[in-house]
């Protein structure tokens, strides 16, 4: 009999996990409240574009083969094996923001059956199995778990650009209520995961998810603090990694615009969250330094152009990672209202998002640059590596450049006459 695997959220995380299991004879039904989300997936096409290896074609394999569909009815999981959970879980005012979490897992209360597995893949705070997911199926469905159901939380190591290749190359730390559940879902992720799958209780996964990206955003912290202190000094930040890195057990990360994506911003609050009476505070400096790279940006845009009142300012990237169409905490959103404030004309150029909110967005990079009096680098998407200054300078009213990603070389655009500023330079 094959197992039905149900997974509530079709999104960066649910949609590459879906397709996994679908691909190795699991029937898949994916939830999603989006009904646009959903006709696209059961035609076969996948939301999520961007520089996405394999992802769109495995999608519409397993789609046309029957294995994969969507739907918005939650009462498909009445039938299923294992119930995966990968639904936003956005930290807010001081606080997480669970409301998706908890809308989806009152809908799966309604349906929870014995012994099915509900996994929670969505990054949380240390605690909210217990506190949170735990309390909301046991009421909704009158059910135990560790008696009546499985439940388990086995976070997600995906970022866009290696959705596929994250979920099956790297290791996974499965957190399981008790020994039955770890070891059943060791049996489920062994079929779509290569890598080690390492069992622990459900407290120490969430502290293991939110700490290795706090761990990250600490890190990216230093590099941007380097990267400012070689600005004061007048030397290239990047030449100074490069060279420490070259001292063994040394990695300094590369600096930029800013932080964005859905986990890095949000994770180190989280952690801290879920250590009750206990204030970080290394990791909340971090943070705070990350957020700040934006407005640094801004204050080169100004440096560069000196009056950016009624100035056209090309800011190219909106999404927050390279070659993704992923704008979840964009830094280039507080770079773009900080110039607005300043009353510049904002045109946004991306070659992977379509639309966003409010914004003037092309796809036509000639159409951004024409005219420009500043071309702001916030995401480094390939395209923009391929730009010929030359060409951009006779586009462009102002030839000024302010390069948040190290795309450009500073010596060769200011010797073609273009006043340059960049983060770390």
């Amino acid at each position: 009999m094959v197992e039905k695997i149900v997974v509530v959220g079709m999104g960066y995380v649910g949609i590459p996990v879906a397709v996994e299991f679908a691909k190795k004879g699991f029937d898949v039904i994916g939830i999603n409240r989006s009904r646009p989300k959903v006709d696209l997936i059961n035609k076969g096409i996948c939301p999520i574009e961007g520089d996405e290896p394999r992802l769109a074609d495995l999608l519409k394999e397993v789609v046309e083969n029957g294995r994969l569909k969507a739907t918005q009815d939650y009462s498909v999981i009445k039938d299923a094996t294992v119930i995966l959970v990968a639904v936003q879980t956005p930290f807010g005012d001081k606080k997480p923001e669970y409301s998706s979490l908890e809308n989806a897992l009152e809908n799966i209360g309604k349906y929870l059956q014995k012994n099915q597995l509900v996994i929670i893949e969505s990054t949380i705070a240390p605690g909210t199995m217990n506190k949170v997911v735990k309390p909301i199926l046991e009421r909704k469905s009158g059910l135990k778990a560790g008696k009546d159901f499985m439940l388990g939380h086995c976070p997600e190591r995906v970022m866009p650009g290696k959705l596929l290749y994250n979920i099956e190359n790297l290791d996974r730390v499965v957190g399981g209520i008790d020994e039955k559940t770890r070891k059943k879902m060791i049996e489920i992720y062994s079929h779509i995961v290569k890598g080690n799958l390492y069992p622990t209780d459900c407290l120490t996964a969430e502290v293991v998810k939110t700490a290795e990206n706090a761990y990250r955003d600490v890190q990216i912290a230093f590099a941007n603090e380097l990267a400012l202190i070689c600005e004061k000094l007048g030397i290239n930040a990047y030449e100074v990694r490069e060279l420490v890195n070259k001292c063994p057990y040394r990695d300094v990360h590369i600096p930029g615009a800013g932080v964005g994506g859905h986990c890095l911003p949000k994770d180190s609050l989280l952690l801290n969250y879920g250590a009750e009476d206990f204030e970080a505070k290394l990791m909340l400096l971090a943070r705070k330094i990350n957020d700040s790279m934006p407005y640094h940006v801004v204050d080169l845009v100004k440096k560069v152009l000196e009056n950016v009142k009624g100035k056209k300012i090309a800011v190219l990237g909106l999404a927050y990672l390279a070659n993704s169409d992923d704008t979840r905490n964009t830094p280039a959103l507080p770079i773009i209202k900080g110039l607005e404030k300043l009353g510049a004309n904002v045109i946004v150029h991306d070659p992977y998002v379509k639309s966003y909110k409010k914004i003037t967005l092309t796809n036509d990079l000639n159409d951004a640059l024409k005219d420009a009096d500043c071309v702001v680098i916030v995401t480094a998407h390939k395209q923009y590596y391929e730009i010929d200054l030359e060409k951009t300078k006779k586009l462009m009213k102002t030839p000024c450049i302010v390069d948040g990603r190290n795309v450009f070389s500073k010596e060769k655009a200011e010797k073609l006459g273009f006043r340059f500023a960049g983060v770390g330079k």
